[in-house]
C-alpha cells in the first residue's frame, strides 16, 4: 500500500521520469536527480531508480521502495561521480507487477553504446509487440511495457545513424501513452505522445537542461522552467544545446489526462501553462456554482482535497478551517492484521480537529470517489467529533470506466458509481447530501490553456483505441494458474 491508498484504495499516481544534461560538467547531476526524484515521490511509491552517465558509460541503481530507502547515503555515496548526465524514476506499477526488474530507468547495452530509459504512461498495443518481439527471439525479463519501447529503440538504433530516429521511428508503431526520456552515450532525450496524455516539461540550467513530468522537479533541481513539450515533439539536449523535432507533433488531438489537475500533480507544478493549485481552487468555485449549500464551514480532505475546499469557501462565502490533521509520520506501509485495523486505517492517518467540525454543518470536499467505503469512514469520524451536518462534494465526476493510459482505475464492479446514481451512491457513504463536478466544468480546469482533456474515465470516450489484448503477468502467476492461460508452459 502506498501513503495515498488509504484515501483512494485502488487509484493510485501515476509515474514520474526526470533528466538532466549538464555541458560544464559543474552540477551535482546526482544530487540533482534525487531532489528531482525527491518532488517527484508523489506519483510513484512502488520502485524508484536513477542512471549516470560519466564519459559515455551509463550505471546506475534501482530497487523497490521510496527515493530515501532506496537512495541512501552509502548507496549515493558509491554511485560514479564527474557524469554531465542523468535520469531517474520513480514508479507505480499501472502495466507490469511489483518486482524489481520493472524498475526504472531501464539500462540496455548494445553495439553503439547504450541506453537509459524511464517511461510514464501505459500503451494500448504493448501486448502485440511484446508477442511479436518474442516471437522473433527477444527475451524479456519483466512485465512492464517500459521493456517494450526499450528493445523497440534499440532495435531501430542498431539500424539509423543516432539515438533520435531511433525514438522518432519507435514512436511510429507505439500507441497510447508515453512521456519518456532517453539517455545515450552523449545526448538526453524528451520524448511525449502526440497526444500528450502525460505531462512532460523542459527547464533550464545555466549550462544545460532539465526534463521533467512536473515543473515542481525542475524547482528541486534548480532549473528554470521553459515550456512543456508539445503532443508529439522530441527534444534533444546535447554539447550543441537544445532541438527539437515535430514529425510527430499535430498527428493527433491534444487530450492530457484531466485527473493530473485533480489529483496526480503536486499543487505547485505548472502543467499546460495553468498551476495546478489554481485548477483546483477553480474545481472549488465550479463546486459551489453547481452545489450551494448553506453550511457552517468548508474543510478538505488532506491533500488534493485542500484547493478545492478553498475554491468553494472563496466562492460560497461559507469560511474555510482546517478540518483535518495528516499524520505526515505513518510511512508507506501500514501492516494491518485484523479486519478492525483495515477498518480503522482511516483513524491511523487523518484525525479530526473537534473545534472545527462539533455542533457545525459542514462541507467536506475531496477530489473523488473510487469505491466510497473511505469517504463512508471519514464522512463518520466528523460524525463522531459532533459535526451536525456532513455534506459531501468530489472535484471530479463519477468514475464509471476503467483507464487505459496509466492510471490504475480498479475494475468497473469496484467502482460505486457504476449501475447506482446519485442517492444509491449516498447509502453507501452516508452523507446528508451528495455532489460531483460536472464533466463539463472538469473539462475547464486548465484556465490559463486551451488544450482539450482525456476523460474517458467519466465518460467511457477515449482519444486512442482501449487495447485488444493484455500482458495479464501470466509469468508472475504460480504454474498451477499460468497454466489455464497457457497449456504449452
Amino acid at each position: 500500500m502506498n501513503c495515498k491508498e488509504t484515501f483512494h484504495p485502488g487509484l493510485h499516481e501515476e509515474c514520474g521520469v526526470f533528466g538532466i544534461y549538464d555541458r560544464s560538467g559543474e552540477e551535482d547531476v546526482i544530487a540533482a536527480t534525487y531532489s528531482g526524484l525527491y518532488a517527484l515521490q508523489h506519483r510513484g511509491q512502488e520502485s524508484c531508480g536513477m542512471a549516470i552517465n560519466v564519459d559515455g558509460v551509463i550505471t546506475g541503481h534501482r530497487d523497490l521502495g521510496l527515493v530515501n530507502e532506496v537512495f541512501t547515503p552509502q548507496v549515493l555515496e558509491n554511485l560514479p561521480k564527474g557524469g554531465k548526465m542523468a535520469t531517474g524514476h520513480v514508479r507505480y506499477a499501472t502495466s507490469g507487477s511489483r518486482v524489481r526488474a520493472n524498475a526504472q530507468p531501464m539500462v540496455v547495452r548494445h553495439q553503439k553504446g547504450g541506453m537509459a530509459l524511464c517511461h510514464n504512461g501505459n500503451l494500448v498495443n504493448a501486448a502485440e509487440l511484446r508477442q511479436e518481439l518474442e516471437m522473433d527471439g527477444c527475451i524479456f525479463h519483466g512485465t512492464s511495457d517500459t521493456e517494450v519501447i526499450s528493445y523497440l529503440i534499440t532495435r531501430h538504433r542498431l539500424k539509423t545513424s543516432n539515438i533520435e530516429e531511433a525514438v522518432s521511428r519507435t514512436m511510429d508503431s507505439i500507441r497510447g501513452a508515453y512521456s519518456l526520456v532517453v539517455m545515450s552515450p552523449t545526448k538526453l532525450i524528451a520524448a511525449r505522445d502526440p497526444n500528450g496524455f502525460r505531462p512532460l516539461c523542459v527547464g533550464k540550467l545555466p549550462d544545460g537542461y532539465v526534463f521533467a513530468s512536473e515543473s515542481c522537479a525542475l524547482d528541486a533541481a534548480g532549473a528554470t522552467l521553459i515550456r512543456d513539450l508539445e503532443p508529439g515533439e522530441i527534444l534533444i539536449a546535447d554539447r550543441n544545446g537544445l532541438r527539437s523535432i515535430k514529425d510527430h507533433c499535430g498527428k493527433a488531438p491534444h487530450t492530457i489526462c484531466v485527473f493530473e489537475y485533480i489529483y496526480f500533480a503536486r499543487p505547485d507544478s505548472v502543467i499546460e501553462g495553468t498551476c495546478v493549485h489554481d485548477a483546483r481552487i477553480q474545481a472549488g468555485r465550479f463546486l459551489a456554482q453547481e452545489h450551494p449549500i448553506e453550511a457552517d464551514v468548508v474543510i478538505g480532505v488532506p491533500d488534493s482535497g485542500l484547493d478545492a475546499a478553498l475554491g468553494y469557501s472563496q466562492a460560497s462565502g461559507i469560511p474555510y478551517e482546517v478540518g483535518f490533521i495528516k499524520n505526515k509520520y505513518i510511512g508507506r506501509t501500514f501492516i494491518q492484521g485484523s479486519q478492525r485495523q483495515r477498518e480503522n486505517s482511516v483513524r491511523i492517518k487523518l484525525n479530526v480537529v473537534t473545534s472545527t467540525v462539533k455542533d457545525k454543518r459542514v462541507v467536506l470536499i475531496d477530489d473523488s470517489i473510487v469505491r466510497g467505503t473511505t469517504s463512508a469512514r471519514i464522512i463518520q469520524l466528523l460524525r463522531d467529533a459532533g459535526a451536525k451536518e456532513v455534506h459531501f462534494l468530489a472535484s471530479a465526476p463519477p468514475f464509471a470506466y476503467p483507464c487505459y493510459f496509466g492510471t490504475d482505475i480498479p475494475d468497473q464492479e469496484h467502482l460505486v458509481a457504476v449501475g447506482r446514481d446519485i442517492e444509491g451512491i449516498n447509502e453507501i457513504i452516508g452523507a446528508d447530501t451528495l455532489g460531483y463536478l460536472s464533466i463539463e466544468h472538469a473539462r475547464q480546469l486548465a484556465i490559463h490553456s486551451d488544450c482539450s482533456f482525456c476523460d474517458g474515465c467519466f465518460t467511457g470516450h477515449w482519444p486512442v483505441d482501449p487495447p485488444k489484448m493484455t500482458m495479464d503477468n501470466t509469468f508472475d502467476k504460480p504454474l498451477s494458474l499460468a497454466n489455464k492461460k497457457n497449456k504449452s508452459l
